[in-house]
């Protein structure tokens, strides 16, 4: 990064903000407080990247901070009030403003001890690293950074302002935004910061999992999750957060040759992050409606989680066989499981934990298709068992294969581009995504003449087999098909209309 580039970039993103930036300080400044833009802010307007929100930092305390802001803002709330903090929202711009403050966790508390301070440079030491300790004093618009952030910012190197077991005891999520900062940023840490990591990784066992959820949540979708996650596992932390991939780190045996899982795993994500984009041009292309099941968000947090986890059945299902061979049968299923369970621990919501489990154990669905022609039956079960997750499959499948035999790989990839081409040869004929029985539930109760019960159900089922074994058969060969498994598996002895 460029220092003046930087610099010029700060300044001219707080010419754009002056119409905030200006009164708030003004306002501060007349009633004898100091205030600062400060942490993420500074860093992102360096970076040139979006800024979602500011945040500030102040000598006020919460009641005075409210007595300023609140003829001024549009709206403003104070659920942040016990550790100094009001929130606001001016010109559709959202705000915090905290009071200066030096926090620490108590050894066996998740919940931090909050002392207000009255400097700005003891209110930096105490956050997480020297590019966050970075602030603009206002109004002046003075540039503020007592720990050379801007030079490690610059270098492009994660380190804290204090000590790194310092910092970490104080909060040990510091641990998982060292490894957030480098996905998101490309930043390395320092020496000292991945020692302290190692150090302390038991640690992070006093966080709750839903802050954990959030910071591995930004990880993922940063620009190089891999990178990040790989942090975490030769630290340790991932012991602790995510210990199904730190069992990926599988022992090598020379007699039992098989892939190293766990690098196999960074690179299926590495691919499926590249892969990503491709196919959301693809939807981009075909108009794909932003509404539509099948959108892809990106960065897509679902399919790259998948990908991470794809192969945690492994080290379960490994079983070594005569002559040198491994398996790792049902591994998918398996799989599916234990990466459900974690993101249950982490407190991911139930759709999120079911998309990513299901793609899980569909990742190797693919697999045999070149080798043994599908049916057309056979692509319209994989589209279906997919449903709103195809073109994640897609990208999930297409990322797994990482072989360095060229010809195998250039198999694989000509396999798929066949069974892509297919499906979207069978979706120009059949609704493949939607994919129903040609009767609905009402029409086989009508033609049956028999009320709502487990029949009904398994007729539905019969003539959803059919529609996937045959494609479409229409309402008259349905209702044939129908009539038919009825004379075979309906009951004689129940008369018509009274079947419940």
């Amino acid at each position: 990064m460029d220092p003046k580039t930087a610099h010029a970039r700060l300044y001219d993103k707080l010419d754009e903000l002056e119409n905030i930036l200006g009164p708030l300080g003004k306002r501060f400044a007349a009633a004898g407080f100091e205030l600062a833009l400060v942490g993420g802010s500074v860093r992102d307007a360096l970076l040139g990247r979006p800024m979602p929100d500011l945040d500030f930092t102040t000598d006020a305390r919460p009641d005075d901070i409210l007595s300023l802001i609140s003829d001024w803002v549009d709206t403003h709330w104070d659920i942040g009030r016990e550790f100094g903090t009001i929130g606001a929202i001016k010109s559709g711009v959202q705000i915090e403003i905290t009071t200066y403050r030096a926090e620490a966790y108590d050894p066996d508390s998740r919940k931090p001890t909050v002392k207000f301070g009255t400097d700005l440079d003891a209110d930096l030491v105490r956050r997480d690293f020297t590019i966050g300790a970075m602030a603009i004093r206002l109004p002046a618009m003075t540039f503020v950074d007592p720990f050379e952030g801007f030079t490690d910012l610059v270098e492009g190197v994660i380190r804290t302002p204090g000590t790194a077991a310092d910092s970490f005891s104080d909060d040990p999520l510091r641990m998982m935004r060292a490894a957030r900062f480098t996905a998101q940023l490309g930043l390395d840490p320092v020496a000292e910061v991945e020692a302290a990591m190692r150090d302390m990784a038991d640690r992070i066992a006093i966080i709750s999992a839903e802050r954990i959820q959030v910071e591995l949540f930004k990880l993922m979708t940063g620009l190089d999750p891999a990178a990040g996650i790989d942090l975490l596992v030769r630290t340790d932390v991932a012991d602790h957060v995510l210990p199904e991939v730190t069992g990926l780190r599988l022992e090598t045996d020379e007699h039992h040759r098989h892939k190293d899982v766990y690098q196999h795993s960074l690179t299926v994500l590495r691919q499926a992050v590249e892969l990503e984009e491709q196919y959301a041009a693809k939807q981009r292309e075909a108009g794909l409606s932003s509404d539509d099941p099948n959108h892809l968000v990106v960065p897509d947090f679902t399919v790259r989680f998948a990908a991470l986890m794809h192969d945690v059945g492994k080290p379960a299902t490994r079983r070594f066989l005569p002559g040198g061979a491994v398996t790792f049968y049902h591994h998918d299923a398996v799989g599916a499981k234990l990466t459900a369970k974690r993101m249950k621990a982490l407190r991911f919501d139930k759709d999120t934990t079911k998309a990513v489990g299901r793609l899980v154990e569909l990742h190797l669905r693919f697999y045999g298709y070149g080798d043994a022609g599908w049916t057309d039956s056979a692509v319209r079960r994989y589209v279906t068992d997919a449903g709103p997750l195809l073109s994640r499959l897609h990208i999930l499948t297409r990322a797994d294969v990482t072989t360095r035999n060229k010809k195998k790989a250039d198999r694989l990839a000509f396999a798929y581009d066949d069974l892509e081409h297919r499906i979207e040869k069978l979706s120009e004929q059949e609704e493949l995504a939607a994919i129903r029985p040609d009767l609905d539930g009402r029409q086989i109760m009508a033609i049956l003449d028999i009320k709502p019960s487990p029949l009904v159900g398994k007729a539905y089922k019969h003539l959803l087999e059919q529609r996937m074994e045959h494609g479409p058969l229409g309402p008259e060969r349905a209702e044939e098909v129908l009539r038919q498994w009825w004379a075979e598996n309906g009951p004689a002895e129940v008369e018509p209309g009274e079947q419940s």
